[in-house]
């Protein structure tokens, strides 16, 4: 069913032939509007998640107002709480940086300074075998720690992991993109995300309270993704949709190249700014010293 999902989703765009209906008096042409059609079926497989989009675009209309030009920067951003790497070992940042051009999400404000992390080798490789089982990729089914002290406010832990389809494609088997999570309250106005967990590896509640470096669950492919990884931000409130994400300020860790990372990831990293050497960004491995 998935494999017919993703020919819907490629099929569609045959719709754009239909302009040339515009152009030449021929009703055949016009006929090519209808692929358009096959794009309601991807809506149709999963409608839980096209609705968190939907969401997601109302909720940054809403920040825009909240907020306006006001929105936290990273070059005067001065959080009440200093984080470690929710991780044992060294892992590397995929996504993200406090910079538009590394940004996770620049123009999705909750997650403007998300980060996405993985292991990987140093050929760049994030898995060894078969890449479609989830296990076999390094950071799956590792310890993930709390990144500070805080109170648990929500958690997710109901979804199977998703099936890795490879090259970047997705197949979320969740009805929520976070997939199984762990929502924890740091300080005033600071909210902790730790998303895509291991299905049965959440080992915390809402009204528990945990301690920096507490292991609260384990690292798995959960929500929508391409391959295991751990999703984490700070947010300014407990809505996902709503909220505004601050820049997160990390505390006693190294950051570095990482090497063979080209292999997996074409896209170009800029230049080190003396911003981005505050803070951690794609394209480096990471360690809690």
């Amino acid at each position: 069913m998935r494999r017919f999902v993703l020919f819907c989703e490629k099929i569609q765009y045959v719709g754009l032939l239909g302009l040339l209906s515009l152009i030449f008096d021929n009703k055949l042409l016009g006929l090519l509007w209808l692929f358009w059609l096959f794009g309601f079926i991807p809506i149709f497989y999963n409608p839980a998640v096209f609705l968190q989009s939907l969401k997601q675009l109302g909720g940054m209309m809403i920040v825009l107002i909240r907020y306006g030009s006001r929105i936290p920067g990273a070059e005067h951003y001065n959080g009440s709480v200093k984080y470690s790497l929710p991780f044992h070992g060294t892992w590397t940042v995929v996504n993200g940086g406090v910079e538009k051009a590394t940004s996770h999400s620049w123009g999705i404000q909750t997650q403007r300074y998300a980060y996405d992390f993985l292991i990987l080798d140093e050929e760049g490789h994030s898995f060894s075998g078969n890449r479609t089982n989830p296990e076999n990729y390094y950071c799956y089914g590792k310890e993930i720690l709390a990144p500070a002290d805080g109170e648990v406010v929500e958690v997710k832990d109901k979804y199977p992991d998703s099936v890795i389809l490879g090259n970047g494609q997705v197949d979320c088997a969740a009805k929520d993109i976070r997939g199984n999570y762990i929502l924890i309250r740091h300080a005033d106005k600071e909210y902790g995300l730790l998303a895509h967990l291991k299905p049965g590896s959440i080992r915390v509640k809402p009204g528990d309270i945990v301690k920096r470096g507490q292991h609260i669950a384990d690292c798995g492919n959960s929500g929508y993704t391409s391959e295991p990884h751990l999703h984490f931000h700070v947010q300014d409130g407990r809505s996902f949709f709503i909220s505004v994400g601050l820049p997160i300020q990390f505390t006693d860790i190294t950051a570095h190249s990482a090497p063979g990372y080209a292999s997996y990831d074409s896209r170009t990293i800029p230049p080190v700014s003396a911003l981005n050497k505050r803070f951690i960004m794609r394209g480096q491995n990471v360690a809690n010293i």
